[in-house]
């Protein structure tokens, strides 16, 4: 039996899944020249849900349900890696404008653990507005917010990662200063005061950082990186929804057929995934790696990451036959299975992944001018509407 082109690459990527899982049972050690895995280190652990057991995870969550296997690098391996990154910290400048493929191709790797916090802090620009903007942190927090809004933050601070150890307990440090910092970017901009997807982001950064740094990260996320997301309407939200579905024709047209026929529209699935930069959808080793990317490279990586779980969850015909409706579609994309999301794997496939810069903004403009198209077919018809209604009102002549 002769193997096509679309279906030999299914089983080169069925071979890399069934590599990355299969780690969890070996030891391993990473070729540090390219960052290749030929074997692994793994433990297990769980992205904020509720805690089984009183065991806390190197990441700080408690209980291990929904275990995921994530990679541990060797010690050497780690302190060498940690040198390079300190020696760009240095010099982040003269490597952000001469040097940028390599702080890429670092962040790809992985961040170490140790400076993560502050390498998302320069990569974002946090660092920058720290730097200019010394007290505006210390006002805002001091100042009164909008009843509306705080009451708002204040219902929502129990629902953002209850079983990691910082925000456990509901008069904890971590519920109090996540409080403090949603309230103070309400207040940062009030045009678009809170949003209830901005708080797993300012959770995750609470994890990483103190309240101050934190808020200049989500400044950064919430302004730079996904501008209009969280502002009435939410019309960003909608128009990546449609850049992705389009990105998706292009990657894998059976599944856009296959969505498309189902009438599942991106706005149903990617909401949270983009809003929340799949800090709510991904193990947690994972979601640190793919913000390590997002951080160096902004939202393109987002769009890469839902093109790669979209084309992993339905890369079976089988699966695509067993969702012959929008119920069981939604199904599979609310329950993937764990493996699809270990960080190794996930990375690889969106490193791998056919779709560039060139391809987005194209879309991009395309969506654009679709919405200008049929936001100047409405106004035409509102004006003949409203043509008709006064020709309606003239008097009759005898």
């Amino acid at each position: 039996m002769i193997i096509g082109f679309s279906q030999l690459r299914l089983v080169e990527d069925q071979i890399t899944l069934k590599k990355c899982v299969m780690a969890s049972s070996s030891n391993v050690s990473i070729d540090e020249s390219d960052g290749d895995i030929t074997s692994n280190s793994i433990i297990p652990e769980e992205n904020g849900l509720s805690a089984t057991d009183g065991t806390v995870d190197r990441f700080g969550f408690i209980g291990t349900k929904n275990a995921n296997y994530s990679t541990i690098l060797p010690v050497e391996i780690l302190r060498h890696r940690e040198l390079k990154w300190l020696e760009m910290l240095e010099n982040w400048d003269l490597f952000m404008t001469k040097r940028y493929k390599k702080v890429r191709e670092r962040c790809r790797k992985g961040i170490p653990p140790a400076l993560r916090a502050r390498a998302w802090q320069y990569l974002c620009g946090a660092k920058f507005y720290m730097d200019n903007y010394r007290h505006k942190f210390t006002e805002l927090d001091s100042a009164a917010g909008d009843p509306r809004c705080v009451d708002d933050i204040r219902k929502d601070l129990h629902r953002q990662f209850p079983s990691h150890e910082i925000f456990v307990k509901s008069q904890g440090h971590g519920q109090a200063d996540l409080f403090r910092i949603l309230k103070a970017y309400s207040l940062f901009n009030p045009t678009v005061g809170y949003c209830q997807a901005q708080a797993p982001i300012a959770a995750a950064l609470l994890m990483h950082m103190p309240a101050e740094q934190a808020f200049w990260c989500l400044v950064a996320i919430c302004e730079k990186y996904l501008p209009g997301y969280y502002s009435p309407g939410l019309e960003a939200i909608q128009i990546d929804g449609e850049i992705l579905f389009g990105l998706l024709k292009k990657a894998s047209p059976t599944i856009h057929k296959h969505l498309k026929k189902q009438r599942v529209e991106p706005i149903l699935y990617m909401t949270e995934w983009f809003m929340c930069a799949f800090s709510r959808t991904l193990p947690w080793s994972t979601v640190l790696r793919v913000w390590d990317m997002f951080l160096c490279e902004g939202i393109k990586v987002l769009f890469k990451v839902a093109l790669v779980i979209l084309k992993t969850v339905f890369a079976r015909a089988e699966t695509l036959r067993n969702c012959p409706s929008m119920y069981e579609t939604l199904e599979c994309l609310r329950h993937i299975p764990v493996e699809y999301l270990q960080d190794d794997y996930l990375i690889f496939q969106v490193l791998k992944l056919n779709i560039n810069e060139h391809d987005m903004e194209k879309e991009h403009q395309k969506q654009i001018a679709k919405r200008r198209a049929l936001r100047e077919q409405q106004m035409m018809q509102e004006s003949l509407n409203g043509t008709s209604k006064k020709s309606s009102k003239q008097p009759r002549k005898e």
